[in-house]
Parts: C-alpha cells; structure tokens; sequence
C-alpha cells in the first residue's frame, strides 16, 4: 500500500518487553495458551454462546426429554408420549427492539470545523451504518462487541466485526476504558492433499508494539508458519528509500526506490462496544423466565394432545412405590393400585384461566426484566403521549445507557480516523472536538402531535412546525418542497389573474363589433 506523507510510527526492537502482561517468547506463549484455554472454559464465554442460541431460538427446551420410573425405580425416557418443544423468541424480539430503536436511523456527528465534517462523510456512511447496526445487536447478546480497524488492499481504512468469543481483551484500568492488549483466537479450516479436512487454531496477540501470530496446539502455541517467527506491524505500507543524507534513493529509469514498512498504531486496533458498563449479556436477566414460559407452553400443548379429562384407577393390581406411583401418574395419567377389582375415573380438568395467568405473569416479567416493550398490549395502540413515554421509559433509559457507552467507543474509533486524515495530508484534526448524537425511532402518537401542528400555526415558525411533524424526516427537504410548492401555487394564481385581466379587456375592446353597435344606436 502506498500513503501519500504518511508518518509511521517506528516499530520497537523485536526483544522488548510488554511489562504489565509477559515476557517476549517462552513466557509470553505459555502466558497467552494459559488464557486461550481459561476463557475457553469461563462462564463469560458459555453465557455469550447461549445468548447467541436463544437470540436465534434454539432455545434450552430443544433437548427437553420426558421420562418415568420403572418399576425398579429406575427413570427411563419416555418415547410414546408427546414431546412438544416449543421455542419463543422473546431474546431476538428485545434485542431488534433495542436495536431498532437506537440505531436505526442514521446517527449524526456534529462539528465546528465543516472541513472535518466533510473529511468524515467518506468513512462514516451507509455501509459502516449498517455494520454499527450490527454491532449493535452483538453488543445487546453477547454483552460486548468488537470492531477491528485495519488497512484493505487499496490503503482504504477500513472496519470489520470480530465475534466476541474470539477475543481476550487485557485491560490497563478497572473501568475497562484502556485497552493495552488483544488476544483472537479463532478455527480455519485447511484441506489436506488426501482430502481430509484439518482444524487449525489461529492465534493474533495485538498489542502498541505490534502483533505476534501463532497456531494453537493441544500442549501449547508455536509461530504460524505463514506469518513467519517475531513481531510484525499492525499494517505494512510502502515509503520511498532514502539514503544516509536523507536523499531519495531512485532506480536506473529515475524512479524512487520504494520499500514495504512495518507500521504499528499508537492504540491497539480494537474498539470495544459495550451493551452496558458491566458488559453483561441481555440473556442474564431474562433466560430463567423465557425457559419457563417455554416449558410451561410446551406441558400444556403434551397434555392437550396425551391426557384425557380423567385419571384411571385400577384395583387389585401390583401395588407400585410412592416414587414410581407418582411418576407415573404424572406420566400416563393412570394409577395401579392393590385391592378389589375395580376401575373408577377421577376428573382432572385443566385450569386454562390458571395457565393462562402464569403465562401472562411471564410474558409480563420477560418485558419487565428485559427494559422491553410488549406490543401485545391491547391499550398500547389508542395510549396517549404521555403514556407512551411512560411505557417506554425503561426501553428508553436502557438504550441511554447503551448510547452512552457506544459514543465512548465511536470517539475511540475515529481517533483511528483522525490519524488516518493526518497521514494522508487532509489535515490535522487531532484536538477538534465533536459530537456524536443518536436519533432514537421516538415512540408518540401522531394524531395528538398533528393536531398540536395545527394549532400551532401562526403561533411558531413553519420551520419549528415541520421539524416537528412526525411523518417529517428530513426537515430542509421539507422545507425545499413546501417553498416550491408554494411557488408553483403562487405561479399558478398570477396566470389565472393574468387570464382573468385579458378575457375583461376583449370584452371592453372598442373595436368589438358589439361594441361598435351599441355606439351606433
């Protein structure tokens, strides 16, 4: 890749340290296997691999069985009887929720210096809009996200997801605000000459100094091959050669000599977004109750399918123990017992209004517990302002949180942005100050606000007006295409004036032969 004037920072001796995590070599490989293989077993990693299950509805009670006690007291599954397995996604719902209402109508920047604001256009736009949408839901499921920032093929800067599973962040401070180290590990898969497919554990360690590759082996890391042995740069880029005066070095047709660069950021290259402060999964707060929504909507559907409206009793038959007597009760909804001959029926009818409370309970609870709106809510659709604010309030101050945190993380990842105008002789907007603003989709009822519209003209400018309108999006658009309109109507009044005007004076012409009579007489 090719920079115009870009300023390297110089890679650092191949023998340095990293002091607050490893040593270089042995040390550092056996420090970073150790937490390869700790985080593979965390909680942390396991609660982002089921989040990510739940939020495509591969729910827990996919591996549900159902079972009874024999006999000899032994629990043996039982396969003649329904197994319903019904999967809810309330997981997905509050996330695209929390997505949709935070991100999704473009964010905006805001900035003093057009010239920066200009220069940010070409890096901020649709295509890393949807990708911060995307972000924005690994945030919400696996409690954080990352985003690399890198150079493509073209020198283009650029930015790309990383899943949060692949990556150990090591962090300078208690905040988790600076970043001093990341490790990515991650699985390819190479085909062999034979055929045979082979798993390989790709290892990154990315650090200010530069980043060091590695292949994951059962008893420890070795350098990857195809990376070659040592530290290299966060990205290579190609610098004219100079000798020791200082001259450019040129070839026998004159032009400069050019050599490829290791160069390395003053940061490591990884923005963390944060679904909030605690990076703490949505899934935390609401798996117990959708397994019981889940569980509870998956008894009724087998018990509407196996069970009659009645318990059989059976006399004299083998009497049964009181664990297998009550299994098998729950089970086949029939009870052996000793003594005379006989079978008498017990009623056992289903209290749906029961049912129907719990679930309701539940679905309450999972909106509840996940700051979320149900939109089942029969009064939800004819609620006024003012109550739609409050019915969104927890979606609201969960999404402020959120927002929060993300404009942390998009301040950091434009100070890669900064650096990349200065580098490419744009300009130098290292200290300019800027904001970033989330336009949240606002929850409000349109009647009441086109009515306050109403009522407002002649009491507020046209502009206040329409940038208050809720079927406005873009207020200077709309401002354009309400001036031409008026225009056209204004154009189209003086052409009826004017045609009014011509038809009066031919009626009043002297030389009308109408008029010419009338003098006569």
């Amino acid at each position: 890749m090719n920079f115009p004037n870009f300023q390297t920072t110089a890679m650092l001796d191949i023998k340095s340290k990293i002091t607050k995590l490893s040593n270089l070599g042995k040390p550092q490989e056996d420090f970073l296997f150790s937490n390869i293989n700790e985080f593979q077993e965390s909680d942390k990693r396991k609660i982002m691999l089921k989040a990510q299950e739940y939020y495509t509805n591969d729910n827990e009670i996919k591996d549900r069985k159902r079972y009874y006690i024999d006999r000899k007291g032994v629990q043996q599954e039982v396969k003649n009887l329904s197994n319903s397995k019904l999967a809810h996604p309330f997981m997905r719902k509050l996330t695209n929720q929390k997505v949709n209402y935070l991100l999704s109508k473009e964010l905006s920047i805001q900035c003093d210096d057009t010239n920066f604001s200009d220069a940010l256009t070409a890096y901020v736009n649709k295509k890393f809009l949807k990708m911060l949408k995307n972000v924005g839901r690994d945030a919400i499921v696996n409690g954080i996200a990352w985003v690399q920032v890198y150079y493509d093929n073209t020198g283009r800067l650029n930015f790309k997801r990383i899943p949060s599973e692949e990556i150990i962040p090591f962090w300078a401070d208690a905040d988790h605000t600076i970043l001093e180290a990341v490790l990515r590990y991650y699985t390819i898969i190479r085909y062999l000459p034979d055929g045979v497919k082979q798993e390989i554990v790709k290892v990154e360690y990315h650090t200010t100094e530069g980043v060091w590759y590695y292949i994951k082996g059962d008893r420890g890391l070795k350098p990857d091959p195809d990376r070659g042995d040592g530290i290299k740069g966060h990205f290579i880029i190609s610098q004219e050669t100079k000798d020791d005066k200082g001259n450019i070095q040129v070839d026998k047709d004159g032009n400069p000599v050019m050599q490829d660069v290791q160069a390395t950021w003053e940061k490591v290259p990884f923005i963390a977004f944060k679904y909030n402060a605690d990076e703490i999964s949505l899934l935390k707060w609401v798996k117990s109750l959708i397994d019981d929504y889940d569980i509870n909507t998956s008894d009724t559907s087998n018990n509407l399918q196996d069970v009659p409206n009645s318990i059989k009793v059976v006399k004299n038959y083998d009497g049964t123990d009181k664990g297998e007597f009550v299994q098998n009760l729950a089970t086949f909804r029939t009870a052996f017992v000793s003594g005379d001959g006989d079978m008498t029926a017990v009623e056992t009818k289903m209290d749906i209004a029961a049912i129907d409370s719990h679930l309701n309970r539940l679905r309450k609870d999972i909106y509840e517990a996940g700051s979320g709106v149900d939109t089942q809510e029969v009064s939800l659709g004819n609620a006024s302002g003012v109550a739609l604010k409050f019915r969104y309030a927890d979606l609201d101050s969960d999404t402020d949180d959120m927002a929060s945190e993300f404009t942390a993380a998009l301040e950091e990842l434009i100070w890669f942005v900064k650096i990349d105008l200065l580098n490419k002789g744009i300009g130098d907007f290292i200290e300019m100050d800027f904001e970033v603003i989330f336009n949240t989709d606002s929850i409000i009822n349109e009647h009441e606000i086109i009515e306050d519209t109403k009522n407002s003209v002649g009491i507020i400018s046209d502009e206040t007006i329409i940038a208050n309108h809720p079927w406005v999006t873009d207020t200077q658009a709309e401002l354009d295409r309400f001036a031409k309109e008026k225009e056209a109507k204004m154009a189209e009044m003086q052409e009826l004036i004017k045609q009014q005007n011509e038809g009066f004076g031919e009626d009043n012409d002297p030389d009308d032969e109408g008029a010419g009579q009338g003098g006569g007489e």
